[in-house]
């Protein structure tokens, strides 16, 4: 136990993330969670990119509209313990706005829930429903896409970066919609490369992706009776069949 314990602070010393330069590549704001100090001027030691998905919450309404451009009334389902809610909720109501829909805040905090979300669903008879990302819907999304084909709702994902970005549509949801991951990796490897060269984190700004991937799964427009407006197919970068 002595010799552990004499031990400790030496290894504590030697983990010290200050000793070698770090490139990320996350889905959340780096400065409000401390990696850097600012997005131009790291100021430290690590630098890399940010995949900031609450930031498709208005691109996701226009293409709830395009779906069911007819609809008045559409859904939003967001987990109320994420720390994002309060953002993708407010810039989802303003899109929201902006096309004339009456838009409805539905919450989950668990997979238990889901079946629930789905029936208020049908009750506000809402033309589709819009999920924002996190962790809770990646998770389920194979239970979403089958509650939403039996209630024949459409249905779009805000995919998280840190999965595939087809992950929801692959499992039978109708549309999924993210970051380019392939473009966040392209990225966080140019900086590896200028570092490698003798660049330093302190002087490369976080970089942020701004490809956006948009996956339709046609087999299930067809189980929902949907036809896919031709514009929103030439705009995807996969199509399931």
């Amino acid at each position: 136990m002595r010799h552990s314990v004499a031990r400790l602070p030496h290894w504590r010393q030697r983990q010290r993330p200050a000793q070698f330069p770090v490139v990320f590549a996350v889905a959340v704001d780096p400065v409000e969670f401390g990696l850097v100090s600012s997005l131009n001027r790291p100021g430290g030691n690590l630098t890399g990119v940010t995949i900031l998905s609450v930031e498709l919450g208005p691109k996701l309404m226009q293409l709830a509209h395009e779906l069911a451009p007819v609809a008045t009334v559409m859904a939003l389902l967001v987990n109320p313990t994420s720390p994002y809610v309060e953002i993708l909720t407010r810039d989802a109501m303003a899109a929201a706005r902006t096309l004339g829909l009456q838009l409805h805040i539905l919450q989950a905090r668990s997979e238990r829930e889901f079946a629930t979300v789905f029936a208020t669903l049908t009750r506000l008879r809402a033309g589709a429903l819009v999920i924002g990302s996190d962790v809770l819907f990646t998770n389920g999304s194979k239970q979403l896409a089958t509650l939403a084909l039996r209630h024949a709702v459409p249905t779009i994902y805000a995919t998280r970066a840190i999965y595939a970005t087809r992950g929801f549509a692959e499992s039978g949801g109708l549309i999924s919609c993210g970051p380019s991951i392939a473009d966040a990796h392209r990225l966080a490897g140019t900086y590896v490369g200028r570092i490698l060269k003798g660049e330093k984190p302190a002087d490369l700004p976080v970089q942020q992706v701004t490809k956006i991937e948009l996956v339709i799964n046609l087999k299930t427009a067809k189980a929902l009776g949907l036809t896919v407006p031709a514009t929103l197919l030439a705009r995807a970068d996969e199509v399931i069949e």
